[in-house]
């Protein structure tokens, strides 16, 4: 059972079922960017989220600082140097290291903006790819310096001036960090993590969920597209714009000042009532349409719509059996119309009275 302070393994196992991909269940177990790197990629891709259902109970043990758990890691220390080769930290290092290189490379634009080429910025691809990496080496246990792995990743760069294909020349960067920080810069973590505050911790992950998140805004922004109905493509940023400019949003835009007007010298209360009865929350508009008649209209008046409609729209009278399916809505249409229109006014005529009285 565990003790006062320390972190359950039903609990962990619980935020995994229900929030795993978004790395919930890490984040309760204060492996803060693990859960990150889960929840930028979805779990993992599935596959993390899925490989973590045997690896909680280890991450609850190491959080609390189990006793066994740390005798088995100096047991590894002695045994090991550095940390041996994992293949699926290897795998998870490639994969994400790509994965980072290719959104810088996506969230650059290709055209000119602004009157400028930012294309290079493409010389910070090996260092997004090397953050990816470094991020994975620095998971649990395991820890080390970026800098080897950088430099490495910088002299594969040069390989794209001779391999054009994308995918080939970022694999190898990629490849090559990942390769040079297992070699080179991964060691044990000695030290356990330093406590930090919970409002410390979230604000460090709202941080790099910003960072991440402006990388796929920036994206769509600058190199997306939407296809208009002509099908011809238009860049975004260009819609955007457009859209701003655009009959439809002054309207809006000033249909929102009159509103925000209105309220400041009757108050939102009165704007509240107005959106209520433009809602129509009891069909009454909508009833009047149906009928054809006016909201002055008096009860004899809304009666004799409703006959004469009721045995024009009569399903009876329509031989054509397309034509009665519709007749049959249109009749149904009518008396709920009148229903409700009926309804209204006797309520309204008793209120009416109860207050003269």
């Amino acid at each position: 059972m565990a003790k006062s302070g320390n972190k359950s393994v039903l609990w962990a196992y619980v935020l995994w079922l229900f929030g795993g991909i978004f790395g919930l269940h890490l984040f309760y177990l204060e492996r803060d960017s693990h859960a990150f790197l889960t929840w930028s990629t979805l779990g993992g891709y599935g596959l993390g989220w899925l490989a973590d259902i045997t690896k909680i109970p280890r991450y609850v043990r190491d959080v609390n600082n189990d006793p066994k758990f740390l005798e088995e890691l100096v047991q590894k220390v002695r045994k090991n140097k550095k940390p041996p080769f994992s293949t699926s930290r290897f795998i998870s290092a490639i994969t994400v290291g790509y994965f980072w290189g290719q959104l810088l490379l996506l969230a650059i634009p290709e055209d000119e903006f602004g009157g400028i080429n930012w294309k290079f910025l493409q010389w910070l691809v090996p260092a997004g790819a090397t953050a990816g990496v470094w991020a994975v080496g620095n998971i649990g246990r395991e820890t080390g310096t970026p800098w080897k792995s950088l430099v490495c990743a910088y002299v594969a760069y040069l390989s794209r001036w001779y391999f054009f294909d994308e995918s080939i020349w970022l694999t190898t960067v990629v490849f090559t960090s990942a390769l040079a920080f297992d070699s080179f810069s991964k060691q044990w973590r000695r030290k356990p993590r330093e406590k930090k505050s919970i409002v410390k911790r979230i604000a460090v992950l709202a941080l790099c969920g910003t960072l991440y998140l402006s990388m796929w805004s920036a994206y769509f922004y600058f190199n997306g597209k939407v296809t208009d109905s002509n099908g011809d493509e238009i860049p975004v940023h260009e819609a955007i714009h457009h859209f701003f400019t655009s009959p439809w949003w002054t309207d809006l835009k000033q249909s929102l000042y009159d509103v925000y007007t209105f309220a400041q010298h009757h108050g939102w209360y009165e704007v509240w009532k107005q959106i209520i009865d433009l809602s129509d929350p009891q069909g009454e508009q909508n009833a009047y349409k149906v009928l054809g008649v006016s909201p002055t209209a008096s009860q004899s008046e809304i009666t004799s719509k409703w006959r004469h409609l009721s045995r024009e729209w009569h399903p009876d009278k329509i031989k054509d059996p397309q034509l009665k399916s519709e007749a049959q809505n249109k009749f149904m249409e009518i008396q709920q119309a009148y229903e409700i229109l009926s309804n209204i006014k006797t309520k309204r005529k008793r209120k009416n009275k109860k207050s003269v009285d």
